[in-house]
């Protein structure tokens, strides 16, 4: 895994409420294979991060806010879950126009858990394949997409996991995922600045 994406920047989307597993592990693994990873939130400082939505467990501090970003400075994207996360992210036009210009750019996006409820509010589930927890398979559905039960899922640069017990899986075909998309975007031989 080591070096895969090199020179690669990853944007994680997050705020208060995030499920810690599925901001932490994803996170290392892009970094394990050479990717920068930077944590973009609603508001500078820190969020609260939670373990199964009940308990709260570390606080992390953003790199900086989906305000202030630029899609076309990322490669991906990553979208935890947790509850509150995404409910929250949902409701701000700065997340939903950010994670829109993703998409339109055809970057690939890994979203895990709860995190497909900001993609339905973006309307870019419609004609999709995806998993999810299975208590928002019914918005996805209701938003023209299709739901799989399953481990992990992809859909076109699109990588959807369950819950938690599913990170293993997820992490290494987000990293898979990246690095393939970086292969489309670079040709053999050509180095890419970072």
């Amino acid at each position: 895994m080591s070096g895969e994406l090199q020179g690669r920047r990853i944007a994680i989307v997050a705020t208060h409420g995030v499920e810690e597993a599925e901001l932490v592990e994803p996170r290392a693994a892009v970094e394990l294979a050479g990717a920068t990873a930077e944590l973009l939130s609603i508001d500078e400082g820190e969020i609260q991060s939670m373990e199964h939505d009940l308990n709260p467990s570390r606080r992390y501090p953003v790199d900086g806010r989906v305000a202030d970003a630029d899609a076309a400075d990322f490669d991906a994207l990553i979208l935890p879950g947790g509850v509150a996360n995404p409910d929250s992210l949902r409701q701000d036009d700065d997340v939903v126009r950010f994670i829109r210009e993703i998409f339109r750019a055809g970057k690939p996006v890994g979203v895990i858990c709860h995190g497909p409820w900001t993609l339905v509010e973006a309307d870019l589930v419609r004609g999709r394949t995806l998993t999810s927890y299975p208590s928002i398979r019914t918005d996805i559905e209701n938003a023209g997409g299709t739901v799989i039960d399953a481990e992990v899922v992809v859909d076109q640069g699109l990588v959807s996991s369950r819950n938690p017990d599913d990170l293993p899986a997820f992490c290494a075909k987000i990293v898979e995922e990246f690095a393939a998309a970086a292969r489309r975007e670079t040709p053999e031989g050509a180095t890419r600045s970072a």
